[in-house]
């Protein structure tokens, strides 16, 4: 009986490895065929940027940076501010109507911000890098594969 047992608990212990393991490799294998780049990783991996190309977007990166950080600090208090709101009243009260309006502000000034900041990076591409660029923001705009 205890070498059934033992017997038992090796295939059960084997099988448990298997799954998991089989589950992980498909894992990997669907995110591998789904995983599209990000925009930042599209422009510096598959462009081919030139020396002086990668120097004026590490510029336009740097200065968006710092523009992103501001627009989020906005973000979390126009948040901040909504929790506050609703604990006060638990309703839809004109300071909740005040603060979702705060946040939609912020949000669309995000927005506008990283858009301004995709048009400049395209003004430093070539015209045939500036094509691919485009089609890669029509996709990610558009929720379409490449």
């Amino acid at each position: 009986m205890s070498f059934f047992s033992r017997g038992l608990i090796l295939t059960l212990l084997l099988t448990l490895i298997a799954a998991v393991g089989g589950t992980w490799i498909g894992a990997r294998y669907i995110y591998d065929q789904r995983h599209q780049p990000s925009l930042h990783e599209f422009v510096h991996e598959e462009l081919k940027l030139s020396a002086e190309q990668r120097k004026r977007l590490d510029v336009l990166e740097q200065d968006f940076a710092v523009r992103r950080r501001a627009r989020e600090a906005e973000l979390r208090a126009a948040n901040a501010e909504l929790a506050r709101a609703i604990q006060v009243r638990h309703e839809y009260s004109p300071e909740v109507k005040a603060a979702v309006e705060r946040f939609h502000d912020a949000m669309g000034a995000l927005q506008n911000e990283t858009i301004l900041h995709v048009l400049a990076m395209r003004t430093v591409l070539t015209p045939d890098q500036a094509a691919q660029f485009d089609k890669r923001v029509s996709e990610a705009l558009t929720e379409q594969a490449p």
